[in-house]
């Protein structure tokens, strides 16, 4: 079960779509606030996000994730930021912020099934 959190409709829809082709479904908030209160819903194997949003960015959804899942007790679900800043500095933030890995926009099918498969088989 995956939750992609990105505030662009054509961002999302073709995040989905590529989703799709490679066998997974998702559930899509419209920004860090709304996937914040899913997260405390039910639980995700992944957590895709764009790491500028309005309302809530990636950032700060992230933050606020590690620290709902610390005070639970949860188990730490992969965040992975999708930026289109992915300069050394901005996989610095996208990791202070408690996310686990990055993938750079455009995003490439073959690029995306590697993260997940990284993530899902573990």
């Amino acid at each position: 079960k995956l939750l992609v959190a990105e505030d662009n409709e054509i961002n999302q829809f073709v995040i989905q779509k590529q989703l799709e082709l490679l066998g997974y479904s998702a559930e899509v908030a419209q920004n860090g606030s709304d996937a914040l209160i899913l997260i405390q819903k039910q639980n995700y194997d992944v957590v895709l996000t764009d790491c500028h949003m309005p309302v809530m960015d990636g950032f700060e959804m992230s933050r606020k994730i590690r620290e709902f899942e610390a005070s639970e007790g949860l188990k730490r679900v992969p965040i992975i930021a999708i930026t289109a800043n992915a300069l050394k500095g901005g996989a610095d933030k996208c990791f202070a912020a408690g996310m686990d890995d990055y993938i750079a926009k455009p995003i490439e099918v073959k690029k995306l099934d590697a993260k997940l498969n990284g993530f899902l088989e573990s």
